[in-house]
């Protein structure tokens, strides 16, 4: 395997083409400000090293990244790659991870707007992530003790896991289809709007007009906090163990709460069922 180490890169397209290589204790910075320094490779090792340009790792088949910083200028930094592993490295520039395949992220600090679009399998573990439009589009995630915060996450996204996770968020999962959430807590508003085939297990939500205009949209043994309007236009199967604040125009299925503030139904396609600790209501 070939060897560039402890040495400064700024020109364009500084190690274009290579493969088997090893980038160790490299800067990726200078005055020359060159762009797309790992771009069409295969089979690359990077190991400590820093990145403050752009569109540094572009179409790599083989990547794994290490103990690396990717700077806030270091924009759009992995795009179109395939087979990647990220381990204990920050990630701090906008469109850090777009249009990638088989992607493993493990011990990461994420502040990256509009990260992760359209990725295609993707295993995240371990990290914190800030970011906007987070994982827009993306398939196949399986994500574990992941802390999450910004606006607008995880919208379309497709066949999903997420175990002991904190999402303090806004409009999240909307239009998500088949994704389960467990034991983790989702903080935010709106949550999951024309969603399908969503299940929460173990779960804590809370915020204003959540799961509304959702399709085979589950809840087992979930607390709901400081939540209004919940389950508005919904096909839903719900088990709630704590109060709610009210409950709207439920379209089918059926919601077991303990206590509920009001129970609004203006809405003749309004037939589901709830449940008020074993008193039944008609809906």
């Amino acid at each position: 395997m070939e060897t560039v180490k402890n040495v400064t890169l700024d020109e364009e397209r500084a190690l274009y083409g290579k493969h088997d290589l090893l980038v160790s204790n490299v800067s990726f910075d200078g005055p020359a400000d060159g762009e797309s320094a790992l771009k069409e490779c295969r089979n690359i090792t990077v190991e400590k090293c820093f990145f403050n340009l752009r569109y540094p790792m572009w179409h790599i088949h083989g990547l794994k990244v290490t103990d690396s910083e990717l700077t806030v200028a270091c924009r759009a930094a992995l795009w179109y790659c395939e087979n990647v592993e990220i381990d204990n490295s920050q990630m701090h520039g906008i469109k850090a991870l777009r249009e990638c395949k088989n992607v493993t992220i493990g011990n990461c600090d994420i502040v990256s707007p509009e990260f992760g679009w359209s990725v295609n399998n993707i295993h995240m573990t371990d990290c914190t992530a800030q970011s906007e439009y987070f994982m827009l589009r993306a398939e196949n995630l399986v994500f574990r003790n992941v802390r999450f915060s910004g606006k607008y996450s995880f919208q379309y996204i497709r066949n999903a896991r997420f175990e002991n996770c904190v999402f303090d968020t806004k409009d999240a999962f909307w239009h998500a289809e088949n994704v389960v959430v467990k034991d983790s807590i989702v903080n935010g508003e709106y949550l999951a709007w024309y969603s399908d085939k969503l299940t929460f297990v173990n779960c804590t939500l809370s915020g204003t007009q959540p799961l509304c205009y959702c399709k085979n949209l589950n809840l087992v043994n979930c607390q709901m906090n400081n939540a209004d309007l919940c389950f508005e236009k919904s096909y839903v199967n719900a088990e709630i163990t704590t109060p709610v604040i009210s409950i709207k125009n439920v379209y089918g299925g059926k919601v077991c709460v303990p206590e509920v503030g009001q129970i609004i139904c203006d809405d003749e396609n309004a037939k589901g069922q709830i449940v008020v600790s074993q008193r039944r209501l008609a809906v």
